[in-house]
């Protein structure tokens, strides 16, 4: 494994954990496609159930390929430990859940992305366990909402389609206040936007399927754990096992051995293999996502048929300092959202471009689109809706990679149609 150190993201997202001399020369990790692994005596294998040793055993519990992709993210994101899973929605699962009980209560932002909000509002719910929600940049609010029941804290970086930044550096220091962690999801940001450990925030988790895989061929998630929060305290009295075995990896340790191996959201190692292909040009990617998606921002202001756009680089909007200051400068990520007069106009709208996707992605190379109020968010009712601001007028786009004018010019004769 290379052991050099290089400062600049856009050179460590390439070269970080990279270890030819490991790989007979190949710049690129092998592809561990086995089920399960040899091991040369009983004593052996014996040993690594034990923990004596880390050899893999079975491909649910570990696996060379998506141990390297770990270690990559770990690395990029400041962390101590990584584990990848199956998708995003796995990493939040399991990511939670190793923290929570029946009777425990949790406070999160209200901008959250529609499966989170289901897994938080709806499926928790049937466990006893409440989900306490706040308007995401609201620090007051947050801290107003921690009782002796809460476990943690949850935000996003970016909020999705809301398009909110809350200040991660403060609702650290308020989590940290009250001796709770605090867990952010940074898909919308990505490592090079953001990284808020180096905030204060003590779990880091992706949606790997966006933009760190970037080209729509490879699903997955992670959970990263900063090493850093002390889990010795009356609040997480069943961790004392964990701490004995892992010390600072206590975490990662007790998300690993409680639920990801249990729950089999095992990543496949395929996807982690793309994922890495895909990580090498993450920096290049970002710059560009965040150029076009500034100046496609800037176009739809000045379009007629646009009622309104949700974008974190638009000095009228409200997280638009935070975000300056948060992101250091490099962009507002790219995504944003903007409205038209209704749901006919909107789908008139979607059913005239002729390059831009129709998907229920983002992060993608590629520019997509989507109606959230109609499609992700069908089944809620419209006082949810309402709540998480999906609105019938609303349009997501997810900004790719494209020469911004074809994006625009795309965008435009759509416009000009309706």
């Amino acid at each position: 494994m290379s052991s050099k150190k290089y400062q600049d993201f856009q050179t460590r997202v390439i070269h970080e954990c990279q270890s030819p001399a490991d790989w007979q020369g190949a710049t690129l990790p092998p592809i561990y496609q086995s089920t399960a692994n040899v091991h040369q005596t009983a004593e052996n294998l014996s040993d690594t159930f034990g923990g004596k040793t880390a050899d893999h055993i079975y491909m649910r519990l570990t696996n060379p390929t998506n141990n390297i992709l770990e270690q990559k993210l770990a690395a990029l994101e400041g962390g101590a430990g990584a584990i990848v899973m199956s998708s995003g929605m796995a990493a939040i699962t399991n990511a939670c859940m190793a923290l929570l009980r029946a009777g425990d209560e949790f406070v999160c932002g209200n901008s959250l992305f529609m499966s989170t909000y289901v897994l938080f509002n709806n499926i928790f719910k049937k466990y006893g366990i409440s989900a306490k929600m706040v308007e995401s940049t609201d620090m007051a609010a947050l801290e107003a909402a921690i009782t002796d029941k809460t476990r943690f804290i949850y935000l996003e970086t970016i909020g999705n389609p809301k398009m909110d930044v809350p200040d991660l550096a403060q609702a650290a220091s308020i989590a940290h206040s009250h001796g709770l962690p605090l867990l952010v999801d940074n898909t919308l940001a990505t490592p090079y936007l953001c990284r808020p450990i180096e905030l204060g925030a003590d779990v880091v988790i992706h949606s790997t399927t966006k933009y760190l895989s970037g080209h729509g061929n490879a699903s997955g998630g992670v959970v990263i754990d900063s090493g850093k929060f002390n889990w010795a305290t009356d609040r997480f009295p069943d961790f004392k096992p964990f701490i004995d075995r892992k010390a600072e990896l206590a975490y990662r340790d007790k998300v690993w051995r409680e639920h990801h191996i249990n729950f089999g959201t095992t990543q496949a190692p395929l996807h982690s293999y793309l994922t890495m292909i895909g990580m090498d040009t993450l920096a290049l990617r970002m710059e560009r996502h965040l150029a076009n998606a500034e100046k496609v921002a800037a176009f739809l202001t000045q379009h007629p048929a646009v009622k309104w756009v949700k974008y974190p680089g638009l000095t009228d909007n409200p997280s638009c300092h935070t975000a300056k200051a948060q992101f250091k400068g490099l962009g507002f990520g790219g995504i944003l959202s903007f409205g038209l007069s209704d749901q006919e106009q909107c789908f008139r709208f979607i059913n005239n471009l002729q390059m831009v996707y129709n998907i229920a992605n983002l992060g993608d190379c590629k520019t997509l689109v989507i109606h959230p109020y109609s499609s992700q968010y069908l089944s809620f009712d419209e006082q949810t809706r309402q709540k998480l601001s999906i609105t019938a007028d609303l349009v997501r786009l997810s900004v790719g990679i494209e020469a911004v004018d074809d994006i625009c010019a795309d965008l435009g004769q759509s416009l000009d149609s309706l």
